[in-house]
């Protein structure tokens, strides 16, 4: 592997390993303002640091989509607190990665079952203690019936990580996308932790078909968005993975690929592209 391709792919490497108590320890969470917005129907979003935690809140309980980190538990529980009085039923976690798991000890030690893909407790198994994992795990599709909607967790192909989910509130018409779909970023494909940009690619494709035109999908990072906009991310990601297939073809090193910018065109709007270019461009056979 060429060294400076080994390079960058061995800092996100340890980026990706570090625990979500590493993560928590490093940070300095003293200012963080945790603020509920609400989407639709019975579904908000809590916005603090790390991924948003979505809820769905009615006479049934809450039902919690992943947890930012371990020193946010107080301030999130409070948040929801502004939004019900009623129980937290159930933490769902649409993923393994800390910034969406780091509260799941907190979480477990005050009795919420946590669940979530086998994939994910399994991988939680080797940096996290008992009470942090999915006590109910699935392969296949589950669903909740509470607070008057039909709650769908659905499996998607190894994209992100190779354990998403995205979670849809039938009734409110709103789904949680998970790390799979961002406003603020190009994809994160996480090799280590078994994500594909060809299975990132048939996720967002999946998330096109679950939404209507009226559905609000709320992205693990960014502002709530439309099916639209996930058509939009999607059809960057196509164009992005046939250019750079093009130049692996003719046999272009990392190096130069980068220097031909092929996501020059959404820079302005995704920002760096460093870390998804280096993740196309392995997968797609360069890099060795």
């Amino acid at each position: 592997m060429r060294g400076p391709l080994r390079t960058i792919q061995m800092t996100a490497v340890a980026m990706l390993l570090a625990g979500p108590q590493t993560v928590a320890a490093q940070r300095d969470f003293s200012d963080v303002r945790v603020t509920p917005h609400h989407v639709a129907g019975t579904v908000y979003y809590l916005e603090g640091a790390g991924g948003h935690v979505v809820v769905s809140a009615g006479d049934d309980g809450v039902v919690m989509i992943d947890d930012q980190f371990a020193p946010l538990t107080d301030r999130l529980i409070a948040a929801i607190r502004t939004i019900t009085s009623e129980e937290i039923r159930f933490l769902v976690n649409t993923h393994v990665h800390g910034d969406h798991t780091g509260g799941n000890e907190n979480i477990g030690r005050l009795g919420i079952p946590i669940m979530a893909r086998d994939r994910v407790r399994v991988r939680l198994m080797a940096s996290s203690p008992v009470l942090a994992l999915p006590i109910v795990t699935f392969t296949d599709d589950i669903s909740l019936h509470m607070n008057g909607e039909d709650i769908d967790v659905i499996t998607l192909p190894p994209g992100h990580t190779d354990g998403d989910s995205y979670i849809y509130f039938r009734g409110s018409d709103v789904i949680a996308a998970g790390d799979v779909f961002r406003t603020v970023a190009f994809p994160v494909i996480d090799t280590n932790n078994g994500g594909t940009l060809d299975g990132t690619i048939d996720a967002l494709g999946m998330l096109i078909g679950l939404a209507g035109p009226d559905t609000r999908i709320v992205p693990g990072h960014g502002v709530v968005s439309s099916r639209e906009d996930v058509m939009e991310f999607r059809d960057m990601v196509l164009a992005v993975k046939a250019r750079v297939a093009d130049m692996v073809a003719r046999g272009m090193t990392y190096e130069q690929v980068a220097a031909a910018r092929p996501t020059a065109a959404y820079e302005a709007k995704w920002g760096d592209p460093e870390r998804f270019l280096t993740a196309v461009y392995a997968e797609l056979g360069g890099g060795s």
